[in-house]
């Protein structure tokens, strides 16, 4: 019995009202001081950063290849090994290397030789000719009283041992000029041949790459593959592999649209909130702003400027390649009454809000001025403390009334 009366008089009120009456969440119109500002995604850099290349090798040695290469964002010390090239065809040219300076090295002492044993020989024929010289001398000298044919004859034969005496000299001289130049030729060659062993022994050194300071390794992405350097790939010498950030200095970049970029400018503050950790702002102001536009990207045709926003303070979070909500203040004006975007409504002619009274809620229209990505202002219709509905309370009413047509009973 009592659950029948409930029932009845649950089924009179619903039939009175027509329908259950949904709440509807307002909002104060506020007084204070508005942010006009510009928000874009942007991306986390530091703004100083070493690069680490791949190493200038000769073609002599083949391509580079890469063996093992650290994983992209592990911190790493200073003197850590990040890099390692395969040393394969390195190796063959040192051995090679050291062979050719070994064969050098004795066909250099085999030419010392050789070449004393000449010379002995030369000073021994000299030494001959110098004796002849002193026979013919004497021969001369004890021969006073001789024939004048003879005399003739001992005096050429004096003659003859001078010539072969300056001779002798001569070829000893000839020779030693003709032995210096072959030695200082073999020097040249056993310097050449050390200069390259030592330059092949450097450039395996150089194959082992180490990080110059600590920090977090960010891998450079592979032009041909358009993926991050990995063991395998053949990087040309001098290509940048791995960027090591100072992350004592962070900056965001961003791209604002060719629409907005009037609007900023150096020194400008920023909000900045990491899409990682939602729940933390920092700080920052323009430190660059581009002068030429770029395509937003390569499918699109709008405008973008890149800006720098260099990041106040440090943080362990900040970690390069984050993504970063930048908050662009413009203009700040004091004073003024502003409202959530979400209780302003339009239709074709007017701009209007839902004011609560007594009885209900009231369509208003107003005047709207600056916007933000959450507030706008309201230059006339309103006065501070006034409640606005955030949603058409009138939603449900609207859609329960009769198209254009429709015949309806009159009482």
């Amino acid at each position: 019995m009592n659950k029948t009366i409930v029932f009845l008089c649950l089924s009179v009120l619903i039939g009175c009202k027509g329908k259950v009456v949904q709440e509807v969440q307002t909002v104060l119109v506020r007084k204070g001081t508005f942010s006009e500002e510009v928000t874009e995604q942007g991306t986390v850099r530091a703004v100083n950063s070493i690069s680490i290349t791949a190493p200038n090798i000769s073609y002599r040695y083949g391509n580079l290849k890469i063996t093992s290469i650290v994983s992209d964002g592990k911190e790493v010390e200073k003197g850590d090994t990040v890099i390692v090239f395969d040393p394969s065809d390195l190796k063959k040219a040192i051995i090679t290397s050291q062979q050719q300076l070994e064969i050098a090295n004795a066909e250099f002492e085999k030419l010392k030789a050789t070449q004393q044993s000449e010379i002995e020989d030369l000073e021994s024929d000299l030494e001959s000719s110098r004796i002849s010289q002193e026979i013919s001398k004497i021969n001369l000298d004890q021969e006073l009283y001789e024939p004048e044919v003879t005399k003739k004859e001992l005096h050429l034969k004096l003659e003859t041992a001078n010539i072969a005496l300056e001779r002798a000299k001569e070829q000893i001289e000839n020779k030693k000029k003709i032995q210096q130049e072959d030695i200082f030729q073999k020097t040249l060659s056993i310097k050449q041949l050390t200069t390259a062993l030592d330059d092949a022994n450097n450039t395996a050194k150089n194959l082992f790459v180490i990080s110059p300071s600590p920090g977090i390794a960010i891998l450079k992405d592979n032009f041909y593959t358009g993926q991050k350097w990995q063991a395998g790939d053949q990087p040309y010498s001098g290509s940048i592999l791995i960027e090591l950030p100072d992350l004592s200095e962070m900056m965001a970049e961003t791209k604002i649209n060719e629409v907005d970029i009037a609007k900023i400018s150096l020194g400008l503050r920023v909000e900045l909130k990491p899409d990682a950790y939602s729940d933390t702002t920092y700080s920052g102001k323009v430190m660059t702003i581009a002068n030429l536009a770029q395509n937003k990207d390569s499918k699109s045709k709008i405008k973008v400027f890149p800006v720098q926003i260099k990041i106040e303070g440090k943080s362990g979070n900040l970690l390069p390649g984050l993504t970063v909500s930048c908050k662009i203040v413009i203009n700040e004006l004091q004073g003024v009454l502003y409202i959530p975007l979400e209780s302003i409504f339009k239709d074709q002619a007017n701009e209007y809000v839902y004011v609560k009274t007594g009885s209900g809620f009231k369509r208003k229209d107003v005047k709207i001025g600056s916007a933000n990505s959450d507030f706008a202002i309201v230059t006339e219709g309103l006065t501070e403390n006034e409640e606005l509905a955030l949603t058409n309370p009138f939603l449900n009413k609207e859609e329960e009334k009769p198209k254009p047509g429709t015949k309806t009973n009159m009482k």
